[in-house]
């Protein structure tokens, strides 16, 4: 084979090679700052949230293929993202913390599904500013001298943030506070004395301090914010020789007494140093010097008299004492001076006494009426007070021991001797009612001696008794009750009223007034109210009455009281109905009512039951104890039910009905009801509802009815006016004159009932000259056409004749009645039927009739009536 077949057999095998290889997927390469490849150099910040979609693996096949993406992480790990496989979109699915760790390796891979490619990176985390400033050296704690100089370096507070940046910058500051002596250094941390301030041990001895550490701020979760934390540094202040002594009680006062005698202690002082933390022993000593009569031990500080008192030339001794603090070698270092009061006294050997006009006395008496005015001195007390001792031995404070604020004592602070006043300071409390005598003790108490003594006497204050009180009575109000029927002179209530004075002025007499005190009279002594000997007690009549008892003393002060007296009801009335015969007429389904009236004033005495004595049948009414209401029994829903009870049709049936009170004892009457049963109107509309609202109100119906008749005859006279006026127009002969009566008009389409009566505007058979009212063959139109042709005739030919005079409407036929000269005229009609015996028999077609007939037949009669007086004679057109 030559040469050039060999390279042409090399080419084809070579290309059929290559028509059969798979080459493997591969990423994109990735930039920085890029969000689509291999996640090569990608990072991400921290407080990025969780289920966020931070990258797009992106790559490609060779072939064409489509491509699958996948995540994973090195064993021991956590997990932080996932991949969708189809579109490469990764997914946060775990917190990220860079404090914790800056980076994460990622194993990223992409196959086109028979080869894989697997790529490691490294993912970086970015920082965020979510650290808080840390203390260390928790806690802080300072030990001070207070004679530290101001602006010294006292601490530095060490705090640092694991953030990056500004995030991390740590600067220190003080919570502000008004007494803060302390000032830090806002980089470096260092605490110092404020300039201008010093410590003070025995002032303050312990600072407490807030320090708060600041970052310099960065952005979290999308807003910049700046994180703070706080710490508390504790400061002792140290002790230091800096204070002198001070002394504990002064001023100090002593005092040499007659009995004194020399080594007697008079006073010790006291002090001690003022560095409490590192103090030095005292020692005491005088300044001045006693002048040979004192002396003071230089370690206790005690002072004690050298000579006897009478020795001593004054009676008032100031001593100067200086205290020093003693240094370790015996030094004199701080002192302080202060001053002490020796007074030469009298020995208090003697206690106060009172005295009275002959010398001595522990009991004063005096005799005054109650009440005297408030300021008041009682005159009648001479009493004089007196202490021997002189000087502070001799003071010595009064006061009154008794009832509080009766009475008070003038003066209350005494020196040696002094006048007693007692004066009134309440005078509502001096009341004879209340004590016939008051004792006080008049108490006499040194003040300032160690003794004490004291001296007593009794002050007793006989009261007179003055008219200083009101008669009382025993209430506001008193409520009586009596029985209506208890005769005249019947005791009502006793009132009681008291009047604490003594004698005449105690006695207390009675009386009453008002306008409800005319029936009642009072004794004047025993305050018993009893009714007039004539008065006659009727609930029914007035029930209550209320009137005033005056209760008065000799002197004519008095009070009063309301009396209240309810007269009680007795059961002395009987029930009542309106009448001993009662007509009823009731249509099934609806109840009837009978109603009685009891006259007394009070329930159970009032209410009254009602039941049915007799009935016959008894087993057709019910009646409702209570109200009344009688009703037939729930099985009875139709006249037929109704007459298959009784054989007597049409009758009124007969109920003997009681009425008897709650009273005891209980009384009762009876009445006979009658009641004539209808069914329901079979009558629709309106009318039917008007006529069965009218039946007890004929007169209400009468006036609806004429008003409707008058509307119809107004109506019918403006139609013919216009007729005839048409007619006059367009030269129509017509008749000149005629005579035409009213005739009965047929009710409305809603009025379609049946009234079986003659119509009052008809006129006799014999009326010439006018049209007839009924005409039931229906010639009535052929009567008027014959006549208008008549009448054109008699136009034509001679003047029109004058038509005959009207004759007056024939009165309706009076309507039937079952009135019985026993029997009360109602003023509705009913159908004649009873359970008794003697029943009126109807016949068969009155009794078929339906209830709109009883209803409106009263109705019918008094309509008639009213038409034929609206309406006589006829009119002209």
């Amino acid at each position: 084979m030559t040469r050039a077949g060999v390279s042409l057999l090399l080419v084809a095998i070579h290309l059929s090679l290559a028509r059969h290889s798979d080459y493997a997927p591969y990423f994109y390469d990735n930039e920085r700052g890029s969000l689509s490849g291999n996640m090569a150099l990608f990072s991400l910040s921290e407080d990025t949230p969780v289920d966020t979609q931070v990258y797009v693996l992106n790559g490609t096949d060779p072939e064409g293929d489509s491509v699958r993406y996948g995540v994973a992480f090195e064993k021991g790990t956590k997990e932080y993202f996932k991949v969708d496989p189809k579109s490469g979109n990764m997914t946060l699915i775990s917190e990220l913390d860079r404090e914790h760790q800056d980076e994460i390796a990622v194993l990223v891979s992409i196959t086109d599904g028979r080869n894989k490619v697997v790529e490691k990176v490294r993912v970086f985390i970015t920082d965020a500013n979510d650290e808080k400033p840390e203390f260390l050296n928790l806690p802080f704690i300072v030990d001070v001298p207070e004679d530290t100089p101001e602006g010294t370096s006292l601490y530095k507070v060490q705090a640092v943030d694991r953030d990056l940046g500004s995030g991390g910058s740590v600067s220190y500051f003080l919570q502000s506070t008004p007494t803060t002596k302390f000032t830090i250094d806002s980089h470096s941390g260092v605490l110092r004395i404020k300039p201008g301030e010093k410590l003070d041990y025995e002032t303050t001895r312990t600072h407490f301090i807030t320090v708060v550490a600041k970052d310099g701020g960065g952005k979290c979760n999308g807003k910049y914010q700046v994180m703070t934390s706080t710490a508390t540094i504790t400061i002792n202040v140290l002790d230091a020789q800096d204070t002198p002594p001070a002394f504990v009680g002064a001023p100090y006062f002593g005092y040499v007494y007659e009995v004194s005698v020399p080594g007697s202690e008079i006073f010790t002082v006291s002090a001690k140093d003022g560095d409490e933390g590192n103090s030095n022993p005292i020692s005491y000593s005088f300044v001045n010097g006693s002048g040979g009569y004192f002396s003071i031990n230089s370690t206790t500080g005690c002072i004690s008299l050298l000579t006897y008192p009478v020795q001593l030339k004054n009676e008032l001794f100031e001593l100067k004492v200086k205290a020093s603090e003693v240094g370790p070698e015996n030094e004199d270092l701080s002192y302080a001076i202060t001053m002490v009061t020796i007074r030469v006294v009298d020995l208090n050997n003697h206690p106060p006494t009172f005295y009275g006009e002959n010398g001595p006395q522990s009991r004063f008496e005096l005799t005054m009426y109650e009440h005297p005015p408030e300021g008041e001195i009682l005159r009648g007390l001479k009493i004089t007070v007196n202490d021997s001792d002189q000087g502070a031995n001799a003071k010595f404070k009064l006061r009154l021991v008794g009832p509080g604020r009766v009475l008070r004592v003038v003066p209350q602070t005494v020196l040696n001797e002094a006048q007693v006043t007692i004066i009134v300071e309440n005078s509502t409390a001096i009341d004879y009612e209340k004590y016939q005598f008051i004792t006080f003790k008049l108490l006499a108490v040194e003040i300032d001696t160690p003794e004490r003594f004291s001296a007593t006497a009794d002050i007793i204050i006989n009261l007179l008794d003055t008219n200083d009180n009101t008669p009382k009575f025993s209430s506001e109000y008193y409520i009586a009750r009596i029985p209506e029927n208890s005769p005249g002179g019947s005791n009502v209530v006793a009132v009681t009223a008291s009047d604490p004075d003594s004698g005449l002025w105690g006695e207390v007499k009675y009386s009453i007034y008002g306008s409800g005190a005319d029936l009642f009279l009072i004794q004047a002594a025993s305050g018993i109210i009893y009714t007039q000997p004539w008065a006659s007690l009727d609930a029914e009549v007035k029930s209550k009455y209320n009137f005033y008892v005056k209760a008065e003393d000799t002197e004519g002060k008095y009070s009063l009281a309301e009396v209240f007296v309810t007269v009680l009801d007795l059961n002395d009335h009987s029930p009542e109905f309106n009448d001993n015969f009662l007509e009823k007429t009731m249509v099934i389904g609806a109840p009837v009512r009978v109603e009685a009236v009891d006259e007394d004033a009070e329930e159970p005495n009032n209410v009254i039951e009602y039941s049915i004595m007799r009935a016959d049948p008894d087993n057709i009414f019910e009646i409702n104890k209570a109200t009344g209401e009688i009703k037939l029994k729930s099985y009875i829903k139709s006249m037929e039910i109704v007459n298959n009870i009784t054989k007597h049709k049409d009758c009124k049936w007969s109920l003997v009905v009681q009425a008897r009170d709650q009273g005891k004892p209980s009384f009762s009457t009876t009445t006979v009801v009658k009641i004539d049963i209808t069914e329901a109107t079979p009558l629709k509309g309106p009318m039917a509802a008007f006529l069965m609202q009218s039946r007890d109100n004929p007169l209400k119906a009468l006036c609806m009815m004429a008003g409707l008749i008058s509307v119809m005859v107004l109506v019918t006279i403006l139609i013919s006016t216009a007729m005839f006026l048409r007619n006059s127009k367009s030269n129509r002969i017509m008749p000149a004159r005629r005579i035409i009566r009213r005739r009965k008009r047929e009710p409305p389409q809603s009025f379609n009932f049946s009234l079986n009566y003659k119509s009052p505007f008809s006129r006799p058979d014999n009326a010439g000259g006018a049209l007839a009212d009924e005409d039931p063959e229906g010639n009535a139109g052929r009567n008027v056409e014959s006549a208008g042709s008549q009448n054109i005739n008699l136009n034509n030919n001679s003047p029109r004749p004058k038509p005959p005079p009207p004759s007056a409407p024939r009165p309706p036929p009076p309507p039937a009645s079952n009135y019985r000269p026993s029997e009360r005229v109602r003023p509705v009609p009913t159908i004649s039927g009873s359970l008794a015996s003697t029943c009126s028999r109807k016949s068969r077609h009155d009794s078929e009739n339906s209830v709109s007939s009883a209803l409106v037949s009263e109705l019918k009669m008094k309509l008639e009536q009213k038409i034929l007086e609206a309406n006589q004679g006829g009119y002209y057109h």
